[in-house]
């Protein structure tokens, strides 16, 4: 493979699932499902056991956070619903989310992959891309130690694809789970890459898949036989000739190893629809809790925002967003509440409410004069 260009990506195995069984290793090799409240923590009984929720127990409107490779063969994902999950696996385990953990557990392996690899673009909690060109070392031996380096940090598996780009390199890291190794060049595509569901690609969402399907386009290979021509005048110039550029496999783009964020954001889900009348009390802490998080990722980041935003989901599933551009930047949560809203005064609050967010925007570097005397009448 070509020395200069060679990147990995590294995904850990069902991530904040295998942390909670770092936990509670009695769970090993069952059905279990993270997205629990804090009150499906486990309860100690008498006899020392614990006594686990089941998902057949929830009622709500939360939704599967992560869950074990068990709970995805009874056909439990990230995202669904835990109502509908409940259906599926009633008997499964239900443990509560527990955030601060994973973002240790996440420090921890990146860390240890930065003393082998140091050129690291991180794309979220549970997965980077490490840029390999400057590394003499054999892929498959490299990828290994990679792998080890994780265990002995975290105690959890990794999977991890090396190819020569980021598109095949993310592919390749899901071919193989739970801790695998995948090694892919160009001349892997046909056997390897074309088979897959065209939905495979890294972004080719829902949306795009169904309306490749109505083309009679299913698979990546049935994707890169179409004519250019074609997609272009199905999907515009600039999303056309890029189906047909990552259906052969093509992809230039760079490990990024810094970069800038264009925004910070909070939003909470509500266990059930709230009204900006009757449950203002309700609303106000929730909406205040969420700008003081706000302002501390913020300054735990360096930024302050001159744009403040809010988003509202409605009972009926319909949004709506609002924001603010201030004379300067801010970071103070009580300017932060103050900014949002004024947003939240200019939306009708006629229907009950199932969202609430607010969001930071137009992030400049932080001052320690970055604040305002913003002053507004509190709506709840």
């Amino acid at each position: 493979m070509n020395s200069i260009r060679r990147i990995a990506h590294l995904d850990m195995d069902a991530f904040f699932a295998s942390v909670e069984l770092l936990r509670y290793p009695e769970l090993r090799g069952q059905a279990v499902v993270v997205g629990g409240r804090n009150v499906h923590q486990p309860a100690m009984q008498g006899d020392g056991d614990k006594r686990f929720a089941r998902l057949r127990d929830y009622a709500g409107r939360g939704v599967v956070t992560t869950s074990t490779y068990e709970a995805r063969a009874l056909g439990v994902f990230s995202g669904m619903g835990l109502m509908k999950s409940a259906r599926l696996a009633p008997e499964a385990i239900l443990l509560p989310a527990n955030f601060e953990t994973y973002r240790e557990c996440s420090r921890r392996f990146k860390a240890a992959v930065a003393r082998i690899a140091p050129r690291i673009e991180d794309r979220g909690i549970d997965e980077i891309y490490i840029d390999l060109g400057d590394i003499r070392e054999d892929s498959a031996d490299l990828a290994q130690r990679i792998r080890q380096a994780v265990f002995d940090a975290t105690g959890l598996s990794c999977s991890i694809g090396i190819s020569p780009n980021k598109l095949l390199s993310k592919i390749a890291s899901d071919l193989d789970k739970p801790n695998g190794i995948t090694i892919l060049s160009m001349d892997d595509v046909p056997a390897r890459i074309w088979p897959l569901p065209a939905r495979k690609i890294n972004g080719i969402g829902p949306k795009a898949s169904e309306r490749l399907t109505r083309y009679g386009i299913h698979t990546i290979g049935e994707l890169a036989a179409v004519p250019p021509a074609f997609l272009v005048s199905r999907f515009g110039r600039r999303t056309g000739e890029w189906l047909h550029r990552v259906a052969q496999g093509i992809d230039e783009r760079q490990v990024i190893t810094a970069a800038e964020p264009k925004s910070i954001s909070r939003e909470s889900t509500f266990d059930r629809d709230l009204h900006a009348v009757s449950d203002r009390a309700a609303l106000s802490k929730i909406f205040t809790g969420l700008c003081h998080r706000v302002s501390d990722d913020l300054k735990h980041k360096g930024y302050a925002s001159r744009t403040i935003g809010i988003k509202l989901r409605f009972a009926d599933f319909h949004s709506v967003t609002r924001d603010v551009t201030l004379p300067s930047g801010i970071s103070d949560g009580g300017e932060i509440r103050k900014a949002a809203g004024e947003c939240l005064k200019r939306v009708p609050l006629t229907q009950k409410i199932r969202l609430l967010g607010v969001r930071a925007g137009g992030l400049t570097p932080r001052s320690p004069a970055s604040g305002g005397a913003w002053q507004s009448e509190l709506l709840f």
